[in-house]
């Protein structure tokens, strides 16, 4: 009679095991804030992922725009921006064709602050225009989301998840600045992790480190210029001082687009998961994909049961 009654308890244990998932297992709602370019393409493919396995994927994004189409697989809200496509494009393509561009470091350094400071007045108008497009506000706070989903290059998503108080996810490869080592307080050594534009590598003698160092001042200028406008839009919106590197610090998980063998090794916080290879072609995607869909439905339940608590 004993093992009768003890395989009955274990089948009963099972079961209610089995529901407990079942109730896990639920879709969650995400809301996506993401960057237009090169930048969203990767992200689609791990976006029409999570769609396909239940989750509600809302993806907020400009009317105007270079690739962010409408798609079957996710809700699509759009607004209006103050520029034309023509513009728009305009823009993009001759920021495209200077990152090749080869030269001198002072030359280099002028044409990218030229370039960023044409993408940032555009990227930063629309930022505006999602914050204050009242109707599409009403309608993200009546949804409830369970996270956002965004890249940090747009502090626009940081922004949102602090106004609706949901956590964040973090989709990127680097801040070139650096931002995102002092976001996460991650140990960001000169020794061995070359700087935007030195063309060092993770072997220096001590002029290079020396010269690896003297770039940080450089990168700093680059960052201020960029996200300085942001900490200002941000402090307006959520009507309290607020900068760019204190909403970044608050965002839960960063998924970086490198693994150590396309890039330098570097130090990693507890809250980073490398993801490299996801930006590949779909044929090579299936590991990095699964493992990435996992992570996010793991997330997406933890941030749930963390507000029913």
């Amino acid at each position: 009679m004993a093992p009768v009654i003890h395989a009955h308890l274990q089948i009963t244990v099972t079961l209610v095991l089995l529901l407990s998932m079942l109730s896990l297992a639920t879709g969650g709602k995400l809301l996506v804030v993401p960057l237009d370019g090169s930048h969203w393409l990767s992200m689609r493919e791990v976006l029409h992922r999570l769609s396909q396995k239940g989750h509600e994927v809302v993806v907020v994004a400009p009317e105007i725009n270079v690739h962010i189409k409408p798609s079957k697989n996710l809700i699509m809200k759009m607004y209006p921006v103050p520029f034309t496509q023509e513009e728009l494009d305009h823009t993009f393509k001759r920021a495209s064709q200077e990152v090749f561009e080869e030269g001198p470091f002072l030359e280099r350094f002028l044409k990218t602050y030229e370039r960023r400071k044409t993408v940032s007045a555009t990227l930063l108008s629309t930022c505006k225009h999602l914050l204050y497009n009242k109707e599409l506000v009403r309608y993200l706070m009546e949804k409830k989301f369970d996270a956002v989903f965004t890249d940090p290059i747009l502090p626009c998503g940081q922004i949102v998840a602090e106004y609706l108080s949901v956590p964040s996810i973090v989709f990127l490869q680097q801040i070139p600045c650096g931002l995102d080592f002092e976001a996460t307080q991650c140990p960001n050594p000169p020794s061995y992790i070359p700087r935007l534009f030195t063309d060092l590598t993770d072997h220096m003698n001590f002029l290079q480190r020396v010269k690896n160092m003297l770039f940080d001042f450089v990168n700093y200028f680059l960052c201020d210029f960029v996200f300085d406008p942001y900490s200002q839009l941000a402090s307006e919106f959520l009507q309290r001082n607020v900068t760019v590197l204190s909403l970044l610090s608050k965002a839960s998980i960063w998924l970086l687009k490198i693994d150590f063998v396309l890039q330098y090794p570097r130090p990693l916080m507890p809250n980073m998961v490398l993801i490299g290879g996801v930006n590949c072609a779909p044929k090579k995607l299936s590991q990095v994909g699964h493992t990435l869909l996992f992570l996010f439905w793991l997330l997406l339940q933890s941030f749930r049961h963390s507000e029913n608590l």
